[in-house]
């Protein structure tokens, strides 16, 4: 009986513990697998920054270039690298203030000039984390096709 407590306390922590992990669990290494995965099956030559998000510079632009402060306006496409895609604005974009939205993007849309588009590769650590939002799960790897429309003034 005096072990009864003791056992039952450890047999409910354990039981919890598969359900908690998600929320604590560092994805940097299954994410920087997966982009690297990507990244050789579509064959493209990205370049990876030091906070780990990889871009793809189709069309460099050549119009204003933003800060990590901008209001930008950008039309884009996110999906998963599955290829199932959860967002995306029409043609003409949407316009946002950069220290508004995930810091993959912060990051990611200083890279690029006025009329430039790419993609991003986004990790989770730089987009939703282990909780995700919406239809994006936690811990996932976001890819973005990006047309830089215009830096707004």
């Amino acid at each position: 009986m005096r072990y009864f407590i003791p056992i039952l306390t450890l047999v409910l922590l354990f039981s919890c513990k598969s359900e908690s992990d998600d929320l604590f669990k560092d994805y940097r290494a299954e994410n920087e697998q997966e982009i690297q995965d990507y990244i050789a099956q579509n064959n493209l030559n990205a370049t990876r920054s030091n906070s780990g998000l990889y871009y793809v510079i189709d069309e460099p632009g050549t119009g204003d270039q933003p800060s990590f402060s901008s209001n930008v306006t950008v039309a884009y496409k996110g999906y998963l690298t599955n290829g199932s895609v959860f967002d995306q604005s029409d043609s003409s974009g949407i316009s946002f203030d950069l220290q508004r939205v995930i810091p993959g993007w912060t990051e990611g849309i200083t890279y690029f000039k006025e009329g430039g588009s790419g993609l991003l590769l986004i990790p989770s650590h730089l987009a939703y984390g282990n909780q995700g939002i919406g239809n994006i799960p936690g811990g996932a790897v976001l890819i973005f096709e990006i047309d830089l429309i215009s830096v707004n003034q």
